[in-house]
């Protein structure tokens, strides 16, 4: 199946992206680089850079905000930026939710060492998309204890190969060598949350592309990775079959965006809240209780179900993993951003004292609905006695209402602030039209702070 996988890669061209494709990779690369400005600023992320730095490394990549180091470190650190807001975007399948725009880091350092063109860049990143969003359909793991990272491996492997033009060879072996490597546990995002949620994918950035390279150079691995004696099959996933040979490049088009900065899950529940603040004027100190019915896959992650309880919030990676504290500080602050998870914020005792006042439950007349909707009841009962309640089935950014230019480019802007207007203007206009584009020409404008 490696070999298979392989073959898919190296054949794949950008001719073979359709033009609706084509357009949404780039808001997806736009919204990722978004991220990854917004949290330029942060401690978790800079003490990856500073940890990379004294590693030295010649300096062929670039590093956001500005520096250079070897791809696979450049990979590590510029993921950390553009995860640590968790604001970037998501695939939802029926037994597992990814991040597939936690490929760009990699696929771009691949991509700016390779000298490659913006199609290059563009075709090896919709490979990414494709690889990782179609073994999270057919072989989810967050049930059997991994996480959804284990998927990452291969798809890593696989832009990155496509960006430095490996061969079939060499590119079944990359993935072999990544895909037995790279088998992450679930405890990542479960119980008390730390700062690893936010470095599990851009450490297999690093791995991965590590991989790629050792490939490149002649290094082999297990080809049976896959169906091979306790392969990943055996050891994790159950059975499953693909066939690479009919494959397209289309699954970046099923993922969505985040309005909110929240993890994905929470979304529509933000959407539904939000709604009944503004309709019925609520505050804080009006409310009783909130009583919110979703679907079991939020329960389960977000909610206080299976993934651990999600009253004790005193972190950010806590708080962003919390329906309680997210719904609880939204309707406070009327919105949720990354301001919404700044230490004095998160231990404030009005969205502490509301956040116990919120109780999730699972539905399971709204759970058979996911992932096609992201289906949330509320229920607001008041102090005096009055009750309010609204539904809904999606938030803007959904599959049902995507998220176009216009208000990517808005959330871009908004998360890139800190930079001059001009640059900011000049990122964009480069992923606008990238497939015409030098990926330095990118580098170079994301190196500049």
């Amino acid at each position: 199946m490696a070999e298979e996988m392989a073959e898919f890669v190296t054949e794949a061209t950008f001719r073979d992206i359709s033009t609706e494709a084509l357009e949404q990779l780039k808001i997806r690369t736009l919204d990722a680089l978004g991220c990854a400005i917004g949290a330029y600023g942060e401690n978790t992320p800079n003490l990856v850079r500073k940890v990379e730095t004294l590693f030295g490394g010649h300096g062929y990549c670039t590093l956001i905000g500005g520096g250079r180091t070897s791809p696979d470190r450049a990979a590590f650190v510029n993921g950390a930026f553009v995860r640590y807001l968790d604001f970037n975007d998501s695939f939802l399948a029926p037994g597992e939710t990814c991040h597939p725009s936690d490929n760009v880091a990699p696929v771009l350092a691949a991509s700016e060492f390779a000298d490659s063109s913006g199609e290059n860049y563009l075709v090896s990143l919709a490979l990414a998309y494709q690889v990782q969003c179609r073994l999270s359909e057919v072989a989810p793991v967050r049930s059997k204890g991994f996480d959804h990272t284990t998927q990452g491996a291969y798809a890593v492997a696989a832009g990155v190969s496509k960006a430095l033009g490996l061969n079939k060879s060499a590119t079944a072996n990359a993935l072999a060598i990544s895909g037995a490597a790279l088998n992450a546990l679930r405890v990542t995002r479960t119980g008390k949350l730390s700062n690893w949620k936010g470095l599990a994918y851009p450490f297999v950035s690093l791995a991965a592309t590590h991989a790629a390279f050792l490939a490149k150079e002649g290094i082999t691995g297990p080809l049976e990775v896959f169906e091979g004696n306790k392969g990943f099959m055996d050891s994790i996933s159950g059975r499953f079959a693909i066939d690479w040979k009919k494959e397209d490049l289309e699954l970046v088009k099923r993922t969505i965006l985040k309005k909110y900065n929240s993890e994905v899950h929470s979304q529509s529940a933000v959407e539904c809240l939000l709604g009944l603040k503004s309709r019925y004027s609520l505050q804080a100190d009006q409310i009783k209780k909130i009583e919110v019915k979703i679907f079991d896959v939020a329960y389960k992650i977000i909610g206080g179900g299976e993934e651990g309880e999600k009253m004790s919030v005193s972190t950010k990676e806590e708080a962003d993993h919390s329906l309680p504290y997210i719904l609880a500080v939204a309707l406070i602050d009327g919105e949720v951003t990354p301001a919404q998870y700044r230490k004095e914020r998160i231990v404030a005792n009005d969205v502490q004292t509301l956040l116990r006042k919120i109780r999730i439950s699972p539905d399971v007349e709204l759970s058979s609905k996911f992932p096609n909707a992201m289906p949330c009841e509320i229920t607001v009962e008041l102090n005096d006695g009055k009750v309010v309640e609204e539904k809904v089935d999606d938030y803007e950014g959904f599959l049902t209402r995507p998220m176009g230019w216009g208000l990517a480019i808005k959330k871009f802007e908004r998360l890139s602030a800190s930079i001059r207007p001009e640059r900011s203007r000049k990122i964009v206009n480069i992923v606008r039209n990238l497939e015409h584009l030098r990926i330095r020409e990118l580098t170079k404008e994301l190196g500049g702070f």
